[in-house]
């Protein structure tokens, strides 16, 4: 066996690699704990009147910058952050599909509401582009304001054709400018919108379904 100043060659490559993996342990693994993940809720009146109708909520398309479960933030010179100590539930495609689900359940009176697995055997679908969804800080606040737009569209599901669209949009100011007054101001901005979705969504759908 070939040997290294008396000390066989594999043994040395050995003892490097020993040591290597030692240091990447230590260099790549963060000891920082992780950040604490937010949960949303949307808590709508239930609606009076009944609307004979299947609903599936598609998976909404996010604007670029806010596809992601960390929560955004944009300062007054335009330029997109994040919280360095939050995060979302989830991405936020899937937090707002789920949240449009609960305000549909709780907010309208349709005879099925579920998600895009079902899109083929409902009558009708809904879809989301998010155009806003973030904590919104000018020069002189000293907390943000929450920003959410939201552009929905009903359609048939037998033809694609678009029935109805609403453009819904909230601005709520958090009460203090900590994670957690920021997050109820978001849980109320989206309820807000939502609101406008389920209440033109129902009124669309209605129309429909008593010509």
């Amino acid at each position: 066996m070939r040997s290294i100043g008396g000390t066989p060659a594999a043994l040395l490559l050995l003892g490097v690699c020993a040591v290597f993996a030692g240091c990447t342990g230590s260099l790549f693994q963060s000891k920082a704990p992780p950040a604490p993940m937010y949960l949303l809720s949307a808590k709508l009146g239930t609606a009076a009147q009944a609307v004979p109708a299947d609903l599936a909520v598609l998976r909404p398309r996010v604007r670029a910058g806010l596809e992601t479960d960390r929560i955004a933030v944009l300062y007054p010179d335009r330029r997109l952050d994040y919280f360095a100590d939050a995060r979302w539930s989830g991405p936020l495609d899937e937090v707002l599909q789920d949240l449009a689900l609960q305000a549909f359940g709780t907010g309208a009176h349709l005879r099925n509401v579920s998600a895009d697995v079902s899109a083929f055997t409902s009558a009708y679908w809904l879809e989301i582009d998010v155009v806003d969804f973030q904590a919104e800080y000018t020069s002189q606040s000293a907390a943000p304001t929450i920003h959410v737009h939201l552009l929905a569209r009903v359609g048939a599901a037998g033809d694609r054709r678009i029935l109805g669209t609403v453009d819904a949009s909230a601005r709520e100011i958090a009460t203090d400018n900590r994670v957690p007054a920021i997050v109820d101001a978001y849980e109320r901005a989206a309820g807000a919108a939502l609101a406008e979705i389920v209440t033109g969504t129902s009124r669309t759908l209605l129309g429909l379904e008593h010509r």
